[in-house]
């Protein structure tokens, strides 16, 4: 029985592990225990809430370890449980020498993109936003040095310019524990992990996303925005101000935030040729609430002002007085 510690904290990466679980019922493998974040301090009263992963784990009766830091003392606890490999997808760490050795056939690693493209943190939402034609979900192995493994398996996924980042990381989620599956059956099948095909092409890398990269700037082409909107959906989502910033409102404005929106037939842009970007310039029951921008018109469908719910436009343009002919900035 190939024994594997799985790492990992977001909601995507939960997906993967329940899928591995359920899996490991039918297969020679099984997860041992679980490497994830410690709980973080959230909402109002900052209650402690453990990460999605660490969630799946115990609702499975799996160990689970949340060390701040992976020192000697945290090696310590995980090496009692004698796994044979790590299975790590978006733990937010790097592993070092001593915590790879570890595991007699070392890590592997599901990385949501076409690498070496897009290495980093953020690979998904980097897709969406330079509106690629195709992405791929890599497993690679671990290494020193940030998603500079070994490819061991990949699927290539054609990308059709209207998935979001959340729907985009639930595929790789998804298909990656297929990939993950294949690999830890073959390896304790046949008692070594395959080997890797080395990484060949020019390499980008990715960056931390902050809440102000969501920020809307309507001189930017409908296209363009649409796919922020895309890639900032569901975190941090794109954010513009009801009405104009000025040097006497500075940024004190209601804070619109924007999760759908849809690009308007390009016919139908002469009819709004004059208006400056940024202004709401009609609100069709059908299509939307459209808005100017440098280059197009692009339509609101999920909207949230301060203090309320997400909603859809005719809900939203209900309770908005004066909504269309206003300028968002």
């Amino acid at each position: 029985m190939l024994k594997v510690l799985y790492a990992g904290s977001p909601e995507a990466s939960a997906v993967t592990l329940k899928l591995l679980i359920e899996n490991s019922k039918s297969q020679d493998f099984k997860i041992v225990g679980v490497l994830t974040n410690p709980p973080s301090a959230k909402g109002r009263h900052k209650d402690l809430i453990p990460t999605p992963v660490a969630d799946t784990a115990s609702e499975n009766n799996i160990p689970v370890f949340t060390p701040e830091h992976l020192d000697s003392s945290a090696r310590d606890e995980i090496s009692k449980f004698e796994a044979d490999i790590l299975v790590c997808f978006a733990y937010g760490h790097i592993f070092g020498p001593k915590f790879l050795s570890m595991f007699r056939f070392g890590g592997i690693n599901l990385h949501p993109s076409l690498l070496p493209k897009y290495r980093g943190c953020t690979p998904v939402p980097a897709a969406i936003l330079n509106r690629d034609s195709e992405t791929a979900f890599s497993v690679q192995t671990l290494s020193l040095k940030m998603d500079e493994g070994d490819i061991l398996a990949q699927k290539k996924v054609a990308l059709t310019g209207k998935e979001t980042a959340g729907s985009l990381l639930n595929d790789a989620a998804v298909s990656g524990a297929e990939l993950i599956t294949e690999l830890l059956v073959e390896t304790a099948s046949t008692g070594s992990l395959k080997k890797g095909i080395p990484q060949s092409g020019d390499a980008s890398y990715t960056t931390i996303i902050s809440k102000e990269d969501g920020r809307l700037d309507w001189t930017k082409s409908a296209r363009e925005l649409d796919a922020m909107v895309r890639a900032y959906n569901p975190d941090p989502l794109c954010f513009c101000y009801m009405g104009a910033v000025s040097a006497s409102s500075g940024t004190n404005l209601p804070v619109l935030r924007i999760a759908e929106v849809a690009l308007v037939d390009s016919a139908l842009e002469k009819d709004f040729s004059d208006a400056e970007p940024g202004k709401v310039v009609h609100f069709d029951k059908s299509t939307g609430i459209w808005v100017k921008t440098g280059d197009g018109l692009l339509s609101l469908k999920m909207l949230q002002k301060p203090g309320k719910n997400m909603m859809g436009y005719k809900d939203f343009i209900n309770g908005t007085r004066d909504f269309v002919g206003s300028v968002l900035s």
